[in-house]
């Protein structure tokens, strides 16, 4: 079967909330009754079929043909199957993900995977602020999953997240890891100010020394542990990276201290 296409006529007028557009929710759905979906944000709120062409009939594997910053929610709550947008994408894609792969071949908005908690995202250019983290009011971010950003994140990439692994492929923001829980950031390329800062548990995993570091951060100094090789063997096997990040030995910092954390802060030697 073709997978189940929507594509893009033009240019949306209003915000969509395409959270409905998942392949557990459309699951059995005709197209006539898909078409029919409200997912504008006006008082006259526009449908799928104003601004979508619909082809195909797998709804196990989604494309949508075009993108815009104007879809929010992509990939919200799904919990199987695969989403693909060629193209840009708006706030909070993958938020409360519970399962399969969505994959956004342009840009994406605010919190990219907020709340997650299992499944696969992959952002092939940049990423906004708060990726993996909480909305306001939640206690804490992403509890599962796999978050790559081939760009350039925003601040507070994991913020408050409790477990799960975010991989930044050409560096981050402020902030990255704030109040930390648990769970692990990868990053290569230049990181902003104070990395870790309040964090309490979790790994920040760097391939160069942060510029500014937290004064509440302790210098462990070098470290002669199974973790970084397991980890970077990892990393090039789901073919995040395709060289080691850590290699053997690297330098560890212990905090943030601030909250008596037991975090930690880990790039290679030299």
């Amino acid at each position: 079967m073709k997978p189940l296409t929507f594509m893009l006529r033009s240019e949306p007028e209003e915000r969509l909330d395409l959270s409905g557009l998942t392949p557990d929710k459309l699951a059995g759905m005709p197209v006539a009754e898909i078409a029919g979906l409200k997912i504008g944000l006006s008082r006259r709120p526009a449908t799928v079929g104003d601004v979508f062409k619909i082809t195909g009939t797998d709804a196990s594997n989604i494309v949508f043909a075009g993108g815009s910053g104007r879809f929010d929610l992509v990939g919200a709550e799904m919990g199987t199957g695969r989403i693909r947008v060629e193209g840009d994408v708006g706030a909070r894609p993958g938020r409360r993900m519970a399962g399969g792969t969505l994959v956004i071949e342009g840009k994406a908005g605010l919190q990219a995977g907020s709340g997650m908690k299992h499944g696969r995202i992959e952002i092939n250019g940049d990423a906004g602020e708060g990726i993996g983290g909480p909305m306001a009011g939640e206690i804490h971010g992403m509890t599962g999953g796999l978050i790559i950003v081939r760009g350039k994140a925003g601040h507070r990439p994991g913020e408050r997240m409790r477990r799960g692994i975010i991989a930044l492929l050409k560096g981050c923001g402020d902030y990255a890891g704030l109040g930390m829980i648990a769970g692990t950031i990868v990053a290569t390329g230049r990181v902003g100010r104070y990395p870790g800062h309040l964090m309490k548990r979790g790994s920040l995993l760097f391939d160069r020394r942060p510029a500014d570091l937290s004064p509440t951060f302790m210098d462990c100094g070098r470290v002669d542990i199974a973790f970084p090789a397991l980890f970077d063997r990892y990393l090039m096997e789901e073919k995040i990276l395709d060289r080691p990040l850590l290699g053997a030995k690297p330098y560890r910092f212990g905090g943030d201290n601030a909250v008596l954390g037991k975090g930690e802060i880990m790039f290679p030697k030299g």
